[in-house]
């Protein structure tokens, strides 16, 4: 059982990939368009290349370290059972892979971007640059799924939906971290100002100008909860569950793989 936790050869089906080339030269500014498919997918590609030197720093600031609480309660509602094998989906810099394996369990990190993989820090989790439509993992090899701050990202969230199913084992739970909109009029008020007008000023200091003008934005991608429900279910999900951080400011979704889902 360790040797799961300590490699993923088992449920991996190769490790050995050669790097794609980044993306590079890619702009976005207040009047572009929100792109999609493809275009989408070389952005946003492009975008987490380039910041990830300064992701961790800037995401602190940003969030005044909250995030580092949010993703510690996405993990507790996985409800792992020890040395359980986990897809973190999206892994970025690797908090969740590291706090994954720091409790005990297996993680395997994917993401796009070459560059946050290489300035991962993942505790010795294993780190594969994939599409998320098509993981490298046998169907049913993974006891859990988790993702943050990464839903609003996909090119083609249904497909990544069908895929997370494909790998998860049935009774699996699947925890999607992403951001919210506080429910209180003020401090909805004072989020919107923060996350639209200095955040973005804050990563043009410290990071990617045009990176941090998306992220604002990109919130139109996320689906609204009953859409989120709609979409697992269609996928092969039940128990869908939303649960908001912080008065909102952060959501996680969860949803439990269903025994009886059939492949598309």
């Amino acid at each position: 059982m360790r040797s799961r936790v300590s490699t993923g050869k088992d449920v991996i089906k190769t490790s050995k990939r050669t790097p794609a080339p980044s993306s590079q030269g890619i702009a976005f500014d207040a009047s572009s368009p929100l792109p999609e498919g493809k275009d989408k997918q070389a952005l946003v590609r492009s975008m987490f290349d380039s910041i990830a030197p300064r992701y961790d720093l800037v995401n602190f600031l940003m969030t005044f370290g909250l995030d580092a609480p949010w993703r510690r309660r996405t993990i507790e509602l996985l409800r792992l059972s020890p040395a359980s094998m986990v897809v973190d989906l999206g892994c970025g810099t690797g908090d969740l892979a590291r706090s994954l394996r720091r409790g005990g369990n297996g993680a395997v990190g994917i993401d796009l971007s070459f560059g946050m993989l290489s300035a991962a820090r993942a505790g010795g989790a294993p780190l594969v640059q994939a599409d998320a439509v098509a993981l490298p993992f046998r169907s049913a090899a993974m006891d859990a799924a988790v993702s943050g701050f990464a839903v609003r990202n996909f090119a083609d969230l249904p497909a990544v939906l069908n895929e997370l199913a494909r790998v998860l084992r049935p009774g699996a739970t699947l925890a999607l971290l992403e951001v919210g909109e506080p429910q209180n009029a003020l401090l909805r008020f004072g989020h919107r100002i923060w996350f639209t007008r200095v955040v973005p000023l804050l990563g043009a200091a410290l990071s990617d100008a045009a990176a941090y003008r998306y992220l604002p934005r990109s919130v139109a991608y996320l689906p609204s909860f009953p859409e989120f429900v709609r979409l697992l279910n269609n996928a092969g999900f039940d128990e869908v569950t939303h649960h908001g951080f912080s008065g909102s400011i952060a959501q996680c979704v969860t949803a439990t793989r269903s025994a009886d889902r059939k492949e598309p």
